[in-house]
This record gives C-alpha cells, structure tokens and sequence, in this order.
C-alpha cells in the first residue's frame, strides 16, 4: 500500500498542488476523506479540515460532525465546521436534497479560497474511480455529449480530486493497513438516489458479466478524455470559421453554416453557451430559411435571422435591433412583433381606403433595402403635417410616453432618413398626395394588409 501513498503524491503534484500551499480538505468522516486526510498527513501537507453537518440523518448526522473534529486533533489540524437546514433550503430554493448540498457545500468552502493571509490555496474532495464511473454511466444513460462521458475532472479551478485514479477497494485496502477507522453513511445503502442505485444494484450485476468492469472504464474515461479533446480541437476551429464576433453579438454566415457537416452538432456547440437548448436545433436550422428578422429566444439570448446572417445577442442589448428590409419582403418579424409591407397601384389619386392603423407612403420615394432599428439619442424626423424636424425624443414628451413605452419604439430608415416612427407616425417627406402612382402599405402587429 505505499505505493498508493508515492501515485498519491505524484497525483497532487502533477495538480500543480506544491508542498508549501495552504489546503482545505473537504471531510464527511467516511472511507474516502479519511483516507485522503491520512494522505495528506503522511505527506507533510499544510492541511485544514472542514466538514459540514446536512442535518438529514438526525443523531448519526452528529456523530460524523463529532467524528471529524476528533480526526482533526488526531492530526493536530484546525477542524472547520458549520451546518445547515438542508431541507428547508431544498424547499425554498425548489430544488432536489442532493442539488441543495452540493450548493450549500461548495458555496461555504469558496469562502475559504482566496489570495489573503490564512486563506488557503486549494480544496481537495476524496472523489475516487468508483464515483468517477458512476458519473460517467449516469451521464452515458442521460443522453450527454461526449463531455459527460470524461467523467469528474481532476481538477476544477481551485478544486483538486487527487484520488480519482484509485478504486474503493484500494482506498479499503490502504485504511485496513494503516489500522484507520471511519463512520459509515447509512443513506448509502439506500437505493433512493440515481446514484445509490448504480453504485448498489447496475454496477455490481454488470461486473457479475464483465469482472474486469473497473479497470475496462477506468482505461474508456481516459481514451474518451482524449476524443474530447480531439473533439474540442475540431469545434473550436468550425468555430472560428463560422462565428464574427462584432462587440456584444456573433455573427454567423448562413451559407457557409448550411455546409457544416455535422451540422446539428457544430450547431449546438455554437449555441449552448448562450442558452439554447438541443430541442432549439430544429427551430434554428428552419430559421436559416425564414422570413427576415424572423428570432428564436432562449433564457438569455436571441438568434435573429437578418438576410445572410444568423445573429446571436443577449436579450437587453439594443445592438441587436438592426434588421435589413429587401424590396421583396412582405413581412419581417422583430422583437417587439412584427411589420407588414405592401405595395400596391394607387390609380392616379394617390389615395386608397386601408384598414385603420396602416400607413400609407409613396412607393417611388422609397428605396429599398431599409433598415429596421431601436430609436437612438438624436434621432429625428418631419413628423405627418409637420414641415418642420422633430427630434425623437421630443416628439415621445408631446406624445406623453412612458419610459417603458419609448424604450419599445423602433423607426424604419432610408438612407440614414427615419421614414416611420413604428406605430406612432410616419414622416411627412415621405407621405403619398394626388400626385402619387404607386403606395407602399406598411403595419405594425402583424395584422394582414
């Protein structure tokens, strides 16, 4: 069993963990973290101890606190303690127990890591190869990517897992020869949890078939750690191919999007950091071929479609609101709903009865492409009647906007020229007269023409 103390130490060391940090050892008082705490003291580590009372097994709860605080004074280590009410945080947050521990866990143990005097350097968990694997088959039957299937990583910022290498048995075999003693989490032997159940029932039918279980996923972890990172190779390099980053958005060019090969998948890798989800993939590849302007949301993006580019924003960023308007479209969506333009012979009066709420230009004043976009600071138009500019701004106070209000108003522009103030008024230049052969109809909401 010293060999496994010499992998130990080569282990930390290859973490970038040196003799001279600071470590704060997350300890439940089981097999694993007592193993990792003896570890530790064998190896002459400046270590701390900190353990957390969940309050969810009432009396044996208390046992493990108690237990932990005498394995710190057996080391002559600090011992760090606190507890929560897991449950009612569970409730009040509406998540599962084991979501309402890992976060009240590893939120208390941030507090602990920092740059400060007395603050320590790493935190190392006694995750081992037996949890590693049971996260990986959870993640296989889950239906993950080929990330899920990497498993636990060994290291995570200031989080170091330095026994993910070593099977239970072996951590067994180590504290039986060391004469070291441990409590036992009667919750284990449950199969309440997706993971007890793996751990207690799939894994061990599976090994009666294929004995060497262990060591077979033991050697797949590791050889689907290096597709990945060939996999990550490949991405990132459809990545820079694809996506233009301008300021807060990315833009990606339809026609060369449309080559991909995979496509839904180089797609989803695209899109996953801003929030959009596999059940997207379908509406965002139909969006390639939709109507202008036409946008998909997820909790904090939108993807818009405008001509020859699929754009990606945040939600609260105006950049976005720019949408190019062809001559041959009848209709564009935006996000505060959508515009529909219609052209249409006026038979030399220049006048024509529309439904209330359209607005009626002349078609020959008017040149295509225009530009859909929020109002901005300095904005101007000649407001219908009016031979006189009015900035915008002004223009919202005679109109007694709200704020909300004036946040939600887009205007339609030529040439640099607001030609309508959506859903307010168009500009006076542009109006259609007696003169006017050809009208061009425009409205907003959606409503057919």
């Amino acid at each position: 069993m010293e060999n496994l103390l010499a992998e130990f130490q080569k282990s930390v060391q290859n973490l970038g963990v040196a003799k001279k940090d600071r470590l704060l050892l997350a300890v439940s008082g089981g097999l694993d973290s007592v193993v990792l705490t003896a570890l530790c003291a064998m190896s002459q580590m400046d270590f701390a101890v900190a353990h957390i009372n969940f309050r969810l097994r009432g009396e044996e709860s208390d046992r493990d606190e108690i237990f932990v605080g005498h394995l710190a004074g057996k080391y002559k280590k600090l011992c760090y303690i606190t507890g929560f009410d897991t449950s009612e945080y569970a409730a009040s947050k509406k998540c599962s127990i084991q979501v309402a521990a890992r976060n009240l866990r590893y939120d208390w143990f941030k507090t602990f890591i920092g740059k400060s005097t007395g603050q320590f350097k790493f935190l190392l968990t006694a995750h081992h190869l037996d949890d590693n694997i049971e996260t990986m088959l959870m993640h296989f039957f889950r239906g993950t990517g080929i990330a899920g299937l990497t498993g636990i990583p060994d290291k995570n910022d200031y989080i170091i897992r330095p026994l993910l290498s070593f099977s239970k048995n072996q951590l067994k075999e180590f504290a039986s020869s060391h004469n070291l003693q441990w409590v036992e989490d009667s919750s284990n032997a449950s199969d309440d949890y997706t993971r007890n159940y793996f751990r207690n029932q799939l894994i061990p039918s599976i090994t009666a078939v294929f004995p060497d279980i262990h060591l077979n996923l033991k050697k797949n972890l590791q050889r689907f750690s290096e597709a990945e990172s060939l996999y990550q190779q490949a991405i990132n390099q459809h990545k820079k191919k694809l996506t233009l980053i301008k300021g807060s958005e990315i833009h990606i060019p339809i026609l060369l999007l449309k080559k991909a090969v995979p496509l839904k998948t180089i797609l989803y890798e695209i899109l996953k950091g801003y929030q959009f989800t596999p059940a997207q993939l379908d509406d965002v590849i139909h969006l390639m071929d939709s109507t202008n302007g036409k946008y998909i949301s997820s909790s904090s993006h939108r993807i818009i479609k405008n001509r020859r580019w699929l754009i990606i924003a945040p939600m609260e960023d105006v950049s976005i609101a720019h949408i190019t308007i062809d001559k041959n479209e009848s209709q564009v969506f935006y996000p505060e709903g959508q515009i529909q333009i219609k052209e249409m012979v006026s038979e030399g009066t220049g006048w024509i009865t529309v439904p209330a709420g359209t607005e009626v230009l002349d078609a020959e004043k008017i040149q295509f492409p225009l530009l859909l976009r929020k109002w901005k600071t300095g904005d101007y138009f000649y407001p219908l009647g009016m031979k006189k500019k009015k900035k915008l701004a002004r223009f919202f106070i005679d109109q007694k906007l709200s704020k909300t209000a004036k946040e939600k108003v887009w205007v339609l522009v030529m040439d640099s020229q607001i030609i309508w103030v959506v859903g307010q008024r168009i500009d006076n230049r542009f109006r259609s007269n007696s003169a006017t052969n050809k009208v061009l109809l425009i409205r907003n909401e959606g409503i057919n023409i």
